[in-house]
């Protein structure tokens, strides 16, 4: 539940004095009623606080709701609901404080009780099963609810979370699963899992989100035989989906750094040092190489972020960012190894289990190519389309590699089935070819091919057959005369009238090229 939740509940009817948009989507993680003049010590990060304001009063100075309201800040309150019974409004002095510290400030009218608001909050946080009451076998023990609520507030990682869970259960092996079968998060007694393996265990798992896209879903699975009450994993599910939605929240705040990031990259010419600046705000090096990718799923927008970074956390020890590019598409700028980022991912439950790869640029591309049926299976509806570029070995690179990672984006989406396309894939001519925008291909068909381009007329069509066939049988009139059942004579014939027509001399090779170049672009 977030701070702005709250202002949107009529039975409540409280008002908002002062917050800005980014301190009302702060999450809620518990609930605290004080009247201490300085009550930072018991207070956690993430909750809000209900006061009635009895510690101060009209003679007291600014400095002391100054000192109040630093200690909130202090320890990471969410925001501060100020009762109005007491003083019959909220101090202005108050309000200027919040506005000083960066609290938000909801004052609450005399008809709301601080119980309905606490009420409120846990039952939302914990949904309809938490109403329950704490001794019943269908749902989580009271003291394994209150630990969740305090690691979630303390930012926990997943495999503690999951642990912690299942603990009074005698910590089976459970897992939490991405869309694509990567581990989130895994207990000690749970075995290493490879993707491909998990992808097959999500159909009986137990999703987290409902609300998720097909690509950011995760899934709660326990493969053993322990006895678990329906009601208990979607408490546990829950829990997960209250994470979920917190990495989301600060992924969303990142996004700024990597917006810019991606804006410098399509500029042709980005200066060194807004580069450099843009990769340190992204936490990425300043040292190449770098590799860009572009994704198009004609989903919208948070839809196709999700199924790009889903297949980019596959990739262990690489650094990566995403963002929305101007000329449509999502992007990622994704960095070389980094060994501290490689480690770390080894010692997460799951990260490296999954058979994550790492090293080589071309180990990147084999690796996303293996898990794009993976990404593809997340939504039958929808059509993933990937391009990814060649190293780029520094910065002043990114706009080149971006380009390659555009070109193959459209020679992949010219491909039958959806995939991911490298610009290292472009070996042929043909290949090469696809990945120019439809409107050049069809342009240079048109003017390369002149008056044969008018298909509608019976004659030219059975001159381009004759072109095509000569020029597969590279320009053996015999041949071509037996595979079209012709009479090598009229093949010369045909020929000569093609060459009239395209002004094109087919005993020239850069003119041969021109021709099957403009018969691909067809």
């Amino acid at each position: 539940m977030h701070v702005e939740d709250l202002l949107r509940l009529e039975s409540l009817d409280l008002t908002l004095l002062w917050g800005e948009p980014l301190l009302l989507a702060r999450e809620i993680s518990g609930v605290t009623a004080t009247d201490l003049e300085e009550p930072g010590r018991f207070l956690q990060p993430g909750e809000i606080v209900l006061s009635g304001l009895v510690w101060w009063s009209a003679a007291d100075e600014e400095a002391t709701a100054d000192r109040f309201v630093a200690a909130l800040r202090s320890a990471g309150t969410a925001a501060l609901l100020a009762g109005e019974e007491t003083h019959g409004r909220v101090p202005e002095v108050l309000v200027d404080a919040c506005r000083r510290h960066g609290i938000a400030l909801l004052s609450v009218p005399v008809h709301t009780s601080f119980r309905a608001i606490t009420d409120t909050v846990y039952l939302r946080q914990w949904g309809d099963l938490s109403r329950r009451p704490a001794a019943s076998s269908y749902a989580l023990p009271e003291n394994v609810r209150g630990e969740l609520s305090r690691l979630l507030a303390e930012g926990a990682d997943p495999a503690t979370l999951l642990t912690r869970a299942v603990a009074h259960l005698g910590t089976p092996p459970c897992y939490v699963l991405s869309a694509t079968g990567r581990t989130i998060a895994r207990t000690p007694t749970a075995p290493a899992l490879p993707a491909a393996e998990a992808s097959r265990q999500l159909a009986s798992a137990l999703r987290v989100d409902p609300e998720a896209s097909p690509y950011g879903q995760w899934f709660l699975h326990l493969p053993g035989a322990v006895e678990v009450p329906p009601r208990m994993l979607h408490e546990i599910a829950e829990v997960f989906a209250q994470y979920r939605q917190g990495s989301l929240r600060r992924e969303a705040a990142a996004q700024a750094p990597a917006r810019e990031l991606l804006a410098l990259a399509e500029a042709e010419r980005s200066a060194a040092a807004p580069l450099a600046a843009a990769l340190r705000a992204c936490g990425l090096p300043e040292r190449g190489p770098y590799t860009v990718m572009v994704m198009a799923t004609g989903a919208e927008e948070s839809t196709e972020a999700d199924a790009l970074r889903e297949v980019l956390r596959h990739l262990a020890g690489h650094r990566f960012v995403t963002a929305r590019l101007a000329g449509g598409g999502t992007a990622a700028v994704i960095a070389g190894v980094d060994a501290e980022v490689a480690e770390a991912d080894n010692t997460e439950a799951g990260a490296a289990d999954s058979g994550s790869p790492g090293g080589s640029p071309g180990g990147v591309v084999a690796a996303l190519k293996g898990l794009w049926p993976s990404l593809r299976a997340c939504d039958e509806a929808t059509l993933p389309y990937g391009g990814i570029s060649a190293p780029a070995a520094t910065p002043a690179d990114l706009n080149g590699a971006l380009v390659q990672a555009r070109y193959a984006l459209t020679a992949a989406r010219r491909a039958e089935d959806p995939n991911l396309t490298a610009v290292d894939d472009l070996t042929t001519l043909e290949a090469l070819l696809s990945g120019l925008p439809a409107d050049v291909r069809t342009a240079f068909g048109i003017h390369a091919l002149g008056p044969l381009a008018d298909g509608s007329n019976p004659s030219h069509r059975m001159l381009l057959e004759t072109l095509d066939t000569f020029l597969t049988h590279n320009g053996s009139w015999a041949r071509t005369a037996e595979a079209l059942h012709l009479h090598v004579n009229t093949v010369h014939y045909r020929i000569g009238r093609v060459e009239l027509l395209t002004g094109r001399d087919l005993a020239r090779l850069d003119h041969k090229l021109d021709l099957k170049a403009a018969l691909l672009c067809r």
